[in-house]
């Protein structure tokens, strides 16, 4: 499975915004960041203008980026959301949304996207009871999607269930934090979604 290897903190300085890929590691005095504000690589710190399609394209990487997703899979998201009723860009970030890595992430169970892609992988989860190991699965309303009892035991897992009572939960998924059980109640919407996107940048770039 293709994945990014590099630096994710290069990626936040890149698009010049913190896109939290290390966690609560991203709020410390250690994010490179508030330590590196300028662009990579050795003329970074030259680099200001930016047009219409630097606009569009950085706003496509951001997106990209926050959850994790390759440029097929990117493009992919944004024709299946062209097919959807609906505004398009409002249904991109709702499949994003629903990504059931992005889903683990917001449950409280892992410290970032990337962890939770590898806690699904390593087969951590169920969804309606069957073990699923596939980050890019998206959930449905209705879907119940709980920690594998033989799980709960790890050092990893205990920590993280020890600290999901200070994690927010979005509106679109109830969740029972004693025994580690979310029901997918409604669609993400824009509003639910915790970072600024300016999707309609990304549609105006696949669009011409």
């Amino acid at each position: 499975m293709a994945r990014y290897t590099g630096s994710v903190c290069r990626l936040c300085r890149r698009e010049g915004t913190k896109l939290f890929l290390k966690g609560d590691r991203c709020l410390s005095g250690k994010c490179s960041i508030d330590r590196r504000p300028s662009l990579p690589g050795q003329h970074g710190a030259g680099r200001k203008n930016v047009k219409e399609y630097g606009m569009q394209l950085r706003e496509k990487q951001k997106a990209k980026r926050y959850y994790g997703v390759l440029e097929n899979q990117f493009l992919n998201y944004f024709i299946k959301a062209e097919k959807m009723e609906g505004v398009t860009g409002d249904n991109l970030l709702s499949l994003l949304e629903r990504r059931l890595d992005n889903v683990v992430f917001r449950m409280g169970l892992a410290e970032s996207r990337k962890e939770a892609r590898q806690l699904v992988t390593h087969g951590h989860f169920r969804i309606n009871g069957k073990k699923v190991n596939v980050p890019s699965i998206l959930v449905r309303v209705g879907d119940v999607i709980t920690l594998r009892d033989e799980s709960r035991s790890s050092e990893k897992f205990k920590t993280l269930i020890d600290e999901i009572d200070t994690r927010i939960s979005p509106k679109w998924l109830e969740m029972d934090k004693e025994n580690i059980i979310a029901k997918v109640t409604a669609l993400p919407k824009k509003e639910d979604i915790d970072f600024p996107f300016e999707e309609h940048l990304i549609v105006e770039l696949y669009s011409k």
